[in-house]
């Protein structure tokens, strides 16, 4: 079984006095049904099940649902013999955003309390925007992303011990011995191949085969694309078109979203498309980096500017559309390939897995650095520049940027290749790998897990 973060989560959320109750939301095939049934299954002797999506396809039983009696009725005529009490049964309702009528329903089964809940969906974003009546207060919603690179490593059997001392070593700042070093980076590369969705990961595990691989990937890609397409008839051609642009956008030198291109149309806005843009962020199967022209911590309230770089949530999927079943390309590093595209794309995702809002600084004058992230112990950004070549220690962007007063920024970090940790001014170097280890403050980050 593959570890995930989030069960420690979802069991100490299950053992509390919490009235609130648990939804994970996220994109599908991140594991989200997986890891609650064996939570679930675990700590409740009277565990029930119910797929809202079989339900909406099959009996329809729930479709009209709208009080807790009736709730309970119909939940009785699947699993009777198991509604015993509340601290031995939890019914689980996954895929809820087949009925969002249920979402608003999860208030009053909360308040009635006979048995413990726990819920889960795709594009829960979505539907909660759609939703009338919003159980606020009534509901912990937490957002579960695929597998980051320190479940990658522990997947492929890194132990505890070996995840410490190397956390420990990037606290004080201290580079890995060359053997480690290069274990690591054949690891990342590795990640950057398989990526973090489950049945990808576990496929990989079991056979080495990167055509099977490839083909879990291209299949949820298509999953993803046909979600999309069910958003709305007037929309969903822009939506799917936005979604497809994200791969080839990472190509191009400036990766952000440009409005023309979307229809191939002149004087189209950001704003023409923000809809879009909202559905591909809420649904999961897109991670956000806004535009800031003015980076003053916290970095929230610079937002505005009418730009935004769009990532796909699984570096597999985007190495798999670039290179397909080429792993020379990622693990020999050959000269020929620019990595970039999918060295941003891991080092934003683990960054939001973590906890953080990001943002990028774009400059017409003084050029772009690739994510800004707020620090709450220094009060102040941290900009972060990625390098997947030789050539790390050249960005004048970044420099530029660390040196304006304005700014008062007091570290900077470049992350690359290279082994030797090592700080010059205001700018550490790290190797990419010490990414997995920029946890958000917890007192200020949202539960992304």
């Amino acid at each position: 079984m593959l570890y995930r973060k989030i069960e420690s989560l979802i069991e100490s959320h299950l053992k509390s006095d919490s009235p609130k109750v648990l939804l994970i939301d996220g994109a599908r095939q991140v594991g989200k049904t997986y890891i609650i049934r064996h939570v679930g299954q675990k700590l409740f002797e009277n565990f029930i099940e119910i797929n809202m999506v079989e339900d909406e396809l099959g009996d329809r039983l729930f479709a009209d649902t709208k009080t807790v009696e009736d709730f309970y009725l119909q939940v009785s005529m699947i699993a009777g013999s198991k509604m015993k009490e509340k601290e031995n049964t939890l019914i689980f309702l996954d895929e809820i955003q087949a009925y969002p009528h249920l979402l608003t329903l999860l208030k009053f089964l909360s308040r009635d309390g006979r048995f413990t809940y726990i819920a889960s969906g795709s594009l829960l974003g979505v539907t909660l925007s759609q939703t009338t009546s919003i159980p606020m207060g009534s509901i912990r919603k937490v957002r579960m992303f695929p597998l980051d690179l320190e479940e990658f490593l522990y997947a492929n059997g890194m132990n505890e011990i070996a995840i410490t001392s190397m956390r420990k070593k990037f606290e004080r700042s201290e580079s890995l011995e060359e053997p480690i070093h290069s274990k690591m980076m054949d690891l990342f590369r590795k990640f950057l191949l398989v990526g973090g969705l489950p049945d990808a990961v576990n496929s990989y595990l079991e056979e080495k085969n990167i055509q099977s691989v490839r083909a879990i990937q291209s299949e949820i890609h298509d999953y993803y694309a046909a979600d999309a397409s069910k958003y709305d008839r007037e929309k969903k051609l822009k939506i799917r078109r936005v979604f497809d642009l994200i791969p080839s956008n990472m190509e191009n030198k400036k990766k952000r979203m440009v409005a023309q291109r979307i229809e191939n149309k002149r004087g189209k806005t950001f704003n023409d498309y923000s809809d879009e843009f909202e559905y591909l962020i809420s649904a999961g199967i897109a991670l956000n980096v806004q535009a800031i022209s003015n980076p003053v911590f916290p970095l929230i309230q610079s937002t505005g500017k009418n730009l935004l770089k769009l990532y796909l949530n699984d570096v597999g999927i985007l190495t798999g559309i670039l290179y397909g079943n080429n792993i020379r390309a990622v693990l020999n590093d050959e000269k020929s390939i620019n990595l970039g595209s999918a060295y941003e794309t891991a080092v934003a995702s683990e960054l939001i897995a973590h906890g953080h809002k990001l943002f990028y600084y774009d400059n017409r004058s003084k050029g772009e650095v690739d994510y800004l992230i707020d620090d709450y112990d220094s009060l102040s950004v941290v900009p972060i520049e990625v390098k997947s070549g030789k050539d790390y220690a050249v960005h004048s962007a970044l420099n530029t940027f660390v040196h304006n007063e304005d700014y008062h920024i007091k570290k900077a970090f470049v992350l690359s290749n290279e082994r030797e940790v090592h700080t010059k001014g205001r700018i550490t170097y790290m190797p990419i790998y010490y990414i997995m280890f920029f946890q958000a403050d917890a007192n200020n980050k949202e539960l992304h897990l």
